[in-house]
């Protein structure tokens, strides 16, 4: 039978298998910038091997041709045959997808219980974007090599090369990048250098070293911190005189009782140091993979400080009437080191850059505010000179905050009578969240920061705006209390208006997610879109993304606790249970709640997970340059003339929308 034209059949579906869905969209895996994404992976399993207390060397060559070559003496990648693919198991480990020794976050004994791989999907992508990969082996007494080419595809199968000393072990994977994959085929050796250098300091017992071929010849560097952490925050500070000694710490669960939210061996490792000038040091890591954009662990460690500091100032009589001291007064001036364990720790992509795991605030935390406050009141004169610091920095914010004008009419703040608002008077922190509904938005105002988190509730869906002039605009009580609220008037994009009243930074659109709330979110959109695109043009509103789904997750033994988990659809739904399911966690045991609207959270878990700015997910709205408001596809959607259009539209393209109706 013919295919018809445009006909949408079974022939249409693709299946990606094995290393094709890298080869297909190597950005969803790597860094496309540079190869030294697809290096790290290679250097990160050579690492967990020194984590696991079995590598004592880890040497990384950079060669002229541009191929790269990581070698250490772990125990080897086993070779013996998987009982499931048939093959050798380090066949598997580079051209399966999701395979790895590091799934086993419930076996205390596991080796890589802790550990940097997440998703088995590391070196397969080095494979993938690879013109030739080759790796030798060294375990139980004999050595052993295979070679892959063309992009991952086995060239010559594993074979046994010779024999290994009874002591021998070890792993050499060496790799040529494809430079079809990345804007640049070289690897930028200064950035695989610092990386060394902190793998050193988190691995005392391990030595790393960086051998760069110039001219036929190798440039070699190494790093070995046998103090750890204090060595190389030493380094990392130095030529800045902080005004106390590094406060320097470690701390893990030790036994499940100690922790009913943490697992054991989950916890930190910490330095800290306050500079009244200079460069600061910030980095972070979890399980040895550095996280440049920070994360929640980040986020721990501010709010565990920033409790300690304030405890001790109030302790210590230091505080000024009035004066408020906030986070960022804590470490505007604050150098600091922090690396994490955790059994499962979630990061935002392949490339891990940002943890986002919410547990990591709460185990930092609790982690770091007891062993600080103690060394605060154990060293007070150090103590005091931090705290006097800090306050300085608060009273320059203060004074800075002083000298912003509020809009205000005969003097006095004309602010609509539903608002609430927050106690700051810093437009430059303060954030309005507009909430569709008493309920929620009683919700809300219990879950909120009073500090800088203002709640304007809304009654009923908001008025189509879409057509409305602006002398008809603030007809509606709804709409005249939001301009009240921001402090800015209504214009065109044409316009240059006055934001000099605007009384908060980001503006943030909290609605349930559902289909209903979807619906609020275009009618909201559609106001600061038409009448106050400046505000989407400078960055100031954003859309909240609350869960949908919860997962109570129960405790499995001693190994992991119980746990709860927040899903933003049914997508992320599938995704959170598939990855239970690879824990080992039996299906059936856990439970699904769907949030029928916010009002249904309790202010605990509104905060936790929409409304804290270290743990929600937020949307920030943007304009395409050169869109204009009055597009005829806006037009098509919004004008209430228009419903045949949108009629005809929906059942053209009705099919490619995902909507949850349920």
């Amino acid at each position: 039978m013919a295919k018809k034209d445009n006909a949408y059949t079974a022939e249409d579906i693709e299946i990606l298998e094995d290393l094709a869905p890298i080869l297909h969209r190597p950005g969803m895996y790597t860094d496309p910038v540079n190869p030294n994404h697809a290096l790290v992976e290679i250097i990160d399993n050579a690492a967990d091997e020194g984590l696991a207390g079995f590598a004592r060397s880890v040497v990384v060559r950079l060669f002229e041709d541009g191929s790269a070559e990581v070698v250490d003496d772990g125990r080897g990648i086993p070779v013996d045959i998987h009982p499931v693919k048939k093959v050798p198991a380090v066949q598997v480990i580079f051209t399966t997808l999701h395979s790895g020794g590091k799934f086993r976050k419930t076996d205390k004994d596991a080796a890589y219980r802790i550990a940097g791989g997440l998703h088995g999907v590391g070196v397969c992508v080095s494979n993938a974007l690879s013109t030739r990969l080759e790796v030798d082996v060294k375990r139980d007494g004999a050595a052993w090599r295979i070679v892959f080419g063309d992009n991952g595809k086995v060239l010559q199968p594993l074979a046994r090369a010779g024999s290994a000393g009874p002591r021998e072990s070890g792993t050499r994977i060496r790799f040529w990048p494809d430079g079809r994959y990345f804007d640049s085929p070289r690897i930028v050796a200064a950035d695989i250098g610092l990386l060394l250098r902190a793998k050193a300091m988190l691995l005392p017992g391990v030595k790393f070293a960086l051998e760069v071929e110039k001219g036929g010849r190798f440039e070699s560097t190494t790093w070995h911190f046998p103090r750890g952490i204090a060595g190389y925050f030493q380094e990392a500070v130095a030529g800045f005189e902080p005004v106390a000694s590094p406060f320097l710490g470690e701390r893990y669960v030790t036994a499940q009782s100690e922790s009913d939210s943490f697992a054991e061996g989950e916890g930190a490792l910490w330095a800290i140091a306050w500079t009244p000038e200079g460069e600061l040091t910030t980095e972070s890591y979890v399980n040895m993979i550095p996280t440049r954009h920070g994360g929640t662990h980040v986020a721990g460690l501010r709010e565990g400080v920033h409790a300690a500091i304030r405890n001790f100032i109030e302790l210590h009589a230091m505080g000024q009437r009035g004066l408020k001291i906030v986070a960022e007064d804590v470490w505007s001036r604050a150098s600091y080191v922090l690396a994490v364990k955790m059994l499962d720790p979630q990061f935002k992509g392949q490339v891990k850059n940002e943890l986002i795991s919410r547990d990591a605030v709460k185990l930092v935390a609790q982690m770091v505010r007891d062993p600080f406050e103690l060394w605060l009141n154990e060293h007070v004169a150090e103590g005091k000179a931090i705290a006097e610091l800090v306050i300085r920095q608060a009273m320059a914010r203060t004074r800075a905050a002083q000298k912003v004008e509020r809009r205000k009419s005969s003097g006095v703040a004309v602010l609509p009578g539903k608002l609430t608002d927050c106690a700051s008077d810093d437009p430059e922190r303060n954030e309005l969240f507009i909430v569709e509904g008493d309920s929620a938005g009683g919700s809300a105002k219990m879950a909120r920061d009073k500090e800088f988190q203002a709640v304007l509730p809304l009654k009923g869906k908001p008025k189509n705006t879409w057509q409305d002039s602006g002398d008809t605009l603030y007809a509606n009580k709804e709409i005249e209390a939001i301009a009240l609220a921001i402090g800015v008037d209504h214009h065109k994009p044409a316009d240059s208006p006055d934001l000099s009243g605007l009384r908060y930074r980001k503006i943030i659109i909290l609605a349930d997610a559902d289909v209903d709330g979807s619906h609020i979110q275009v009618l909201l959109l559609t106001l600061f879109f038409r009448h106050f695109p400046r505000l989407i043009h400078n960055g100031h509103v954003h859309v909240a993304q609350p869960p949908l789904f919860r997962i109570d997750v129960p405790g499995q033994g001693k190994g992991k606790p119980a746990r709860k988990l927040y899903a933003l659809d049914r997508q992320e739904l599938a995704v959170l249970e598939e990855k239970l399911a690879d824990e080992g966690v039996r299906e059936g045991t856990w439970t699904v709640s769907r949030f029928k609207g916010l009002g249904e959270m309790n202010p605990e878990q509104l905060w936790e997970t929409t409304l804290n700015p270290d743990t929600r997910r937020m949307l920030p709205v943007s304009l395409e340059d050169g869109m204009d408001p009055s597009n005829e596809i806006f037009n098509m959607m919004m004008a209430r003339e228009n419903a045949s259009q949108r009629r005809e539209w929906m059942e053209t393209y009705g099919n490619l929308v995902d909507a949850d109706v349920t």
